[in-house]
């Protein structure tokens, strides 16, 4: 994506909000390194892209931020990260997770599972992406086959919100096709 946008005079920035680990990732921790690199730029107002979790975080980044970012792209945002009843975090599984400390999550950049610490639920908490106040023009792609974001959540999201552009594809969370 970089590559492409490079060639239109467009310059990505991408984070790497595993840093410093991983396991010490949350949601707070993550928004203020994306609030740093939003206020490094000089050149206006920003696009925030984002997949998945980095959907969620875009959302809320862009409630917070305000005017700093004037539109978002999403590919298969989380935003139901913090909704009660999520599918992927049943109470049997949060309570393990919480007497546990930590459990291993599947990392799609690395390709493999990696231990994330229970306190990355418990601030992730205190946020929620589907009820945030997003102005900003927003393009969301949703595969219909995705098995980790339910794409019903996301056209819930969007359906309420006359400023979002909603694209259903034939595809997966990777949303590769």
């Amino acid at each position: 994506l970089a590559e492409r946008l490079a060639g239109h005079g467009v310059e990505l920035r991408a984070p790497d909000f595993n840093e410093p680990d991983f396991s010490g990732l949350t949601m707070t921790r993550m928004l203020a390194q994306l609030t740093r690199e939003v206020d490094a730029v000089t050149r206006g107002p920003v696009t925030l892209i984002g997949s998945s979790l980095g959907g969620a975080l875009a959302v809320l980044a862009a409630a917070r931020l305000g005017r700093s970012v004037d539109q978002l792209v999403l590919l298969a945002p989380a935003v139901m990260l913090a909704e009660p009843g999520h599918h992927l975090l049943p109470p049997g599984r949060i309570e393990e997770w919480r007497r546990l400390g930590a459990m291993p999550f599947f990392h799609y950049a690395y390709n493999e599972e990696r231990l994330l610490n229970y306190a990355f639920h418990e601030d992730t908490l205190q946020y929620d992406a589907f009820h945030a106040p997003l102005s900003q023009p927003t393009l969301i792609f949703q595969g219909l086959r995705d098995t980790s974001v339910d794409p019903r959540t996301v056209e819930a999201f969007a359906r309420t919100r006359t400023n979002v552009t909603l694209s259903l594809v034939d595809d997966d969370h990777q949303l590769t096709a």
